[in-house]
Parts: C-alpha cells; structure tokens; sequence
C-alpha cells in the first residue's frame, strides 16, 4: 500500500483532521482526501467511517472546511473521510475549461471512453482503494462504512450505495444530482465520460437504479431547499422520490422553505444527517 504524505493536521472538536495525499493505483496519479478522526471518549478503538463527498467546483478541503460536520461526528464517534472530486493534473485535454466537466467534476465513476478513462476513475477510487486505506491506515472499523454527498457528491453517495448495498452500510444525500441521465449536467459528464450510448449510463443514475431494482436495505435520507436554483433543471428529487415508492424503498426526503444550494443549507441539516449514520453504524 501507498505511502501517504500529510499535508497538514489540526486538532479539532476534540479529534484531529488531517490533510493528506498518497499515489492512487485506481487514478494513477496522486490523490488528496482529508480525514477527522474523532476523539476517544466513546470507547471507540475503530470508529466507523463516515465517507462525505463534496460537489462541482469542490475539492477534497470543502466538505471539511465549511459542512459543519466535524463537531457532530465527533460527539457520535464517527471518522469522517473527505475525498477530493476528481483527479488533479491528469493532462487530459480541455479538463480545465469548464467547471462542470474534468477538474472538480469527476462524477463518482470510472470513465469509459477516451480520452478519460485512463485516469478518470473515481468510482473505483472512493468505492474501493479510499475505504481500504482509511482502515488499514488510520484505524477504520471494517464493514462499517457510511455515504453521503452534496450536489454531484449526492449522487456519487446514492448511486455507490445502491450499487453496493454490502460495501455501504448507510447512505445520505443533501440536494442530490438525484437523476443525471435527464438533465443538463448529466448529459455532459456521461456523453463525454462514458460515450454516446445512453444504456450505459442507467448504472450512474439513482433514480434509473431504483426503478431496475436496485435498492438500500436502510432508510435513504435526502434533504433538499425549495429555493434551490438548480432544483428543477438538475436535481430532480421528485424523480427519485417516484423511483423509490415503486421499488419500495424506504426514502425520507425533506423539502425545505428559502433554502438554496449552498453549504448555508449543508450546515443547516447536516447534524441530522451525521445522527442517521451514527444510528446505522453504531448499532
């Protein structure tokens, strides 16, 4: 396994969050995550890993700078584990052109077209290679591994739990990209990440993962703002909701009045959400 360099460490909340970066085998290239391990007052030798992935524009410094999380991880006994959005410097051309495509947007899957395949695969990095590192690294219970995202980390925490409801023990979403393959920003990172061919892309979307069958063997917690300036031309929750009615899975969505789709409305609901995978993960 990987050497891992930090970048930096702070104690915080009574635990401690680091800031560190490793060569990742699923991305070839270096890879930055931050991570809080909370403190010792549960009795907690391996705590369970909650993994928190940000959205477009993020990387892996956001959720744990402005989410709020930390305090309310640290009184449950929860590690929080931050991944970055995407790979970084990767030489694929244009990556840097647009904010919603290539740096900062990685979408949470592995490419399958050129000229992204290659390195773009974060899919099998947060899926796979983080969670393995973080326990045997850094001490995280195995087989107890929580989910959620904001925006486009919404729909990388959805998506990944359905499709591995034995990897991910729990799952959260908050203003989800909740059914990418009929919205805008969907139809970019898939036409471009995974080619034409829009049967490929029912595998990343939550809402076409629910009405194939696929669902959560826990309750799926999404909060949303009503004054959300993407709510109806990317979010799609509606979609979701309908999804997980018909295949009977157990799905709290909470609408929210004058919020929008900032971290305002993240720090707003987040201790909720930290509570709802402490209750799953800690038993």
């Amino acid at each position: 396994m990987a050497d891992i360099a930090t970048r930096s460490e702070h104690r915080c909340c009574g635990g401690t969050l680091g800031f560190h970066e490793h060569e990742s085998e699923a991305l070839g290239l270096p890879a930055r995550f931050a991570l809080f391990r909370p403190g010792t007052a549960r009795g907690a030798s391996r705590p369970p890993a909650l993994f928190c992935l940000a959205g477009l524009t993020c990387d892996e410094t956001t959720f744990a700078t402005k989410g709020n999380a930390l305090r309310f991880a640290a009184a449950h006994g929860l590690m929080l584990v931050f991944p970055d959005t995407s790979p970084r410097r990767a030489g694929v051309p244009g990556e840097d052109e647009d904010w919603d495509l290539g740096t900062g947007a990685g979408f949470y899957l592995d490419a399958t077209a050129e000229p992204w395949r290659t390195h773009y695969r974060m899919g099998s990095y947060v899926n796979d290679e983080l969670p393995a590192l973080v326990e045997a690294r850094f001490g995280a219970a195995p087989g107890r591994r929580g989910i959620m995202g904001h925006s486009m980390g919404g729909h990388g925490a959805l998506v990944l739990a359905l499709r591995d409801p034995e990897r991910w023990h729990s799952v959260s979403a908050l203003a989800p990209i909740a059914h990418p393959a009929a919205v805008p920003w969907g139809h970019k990172a898939f036409g471009a990440y995974l080619g034409p061919d829009r049967d490929g892309w029912a595998a990343h979307d939550a809402t076409l993962l629910l009405r194939a069958g696929h669902t959560h063997p826990t309750p799926i917690l999404v909060d949303q703002g009503d004054a959300d300036q993407f709510l109806s031309e990317q979010l799609r929750p509606d979609a979701l909701a309908e999804a997980a009615e018909a295949a009977g899975q157990k799905l709290r969505l909470r609408r929210h009045a004058g919020y929008d789709h900032s971290y305002w409305f993240i720090q707003s609901v987040i201790e909720d959400h930290v509570a709802h995978h402490a209750r799953l993960l800690r038993g």
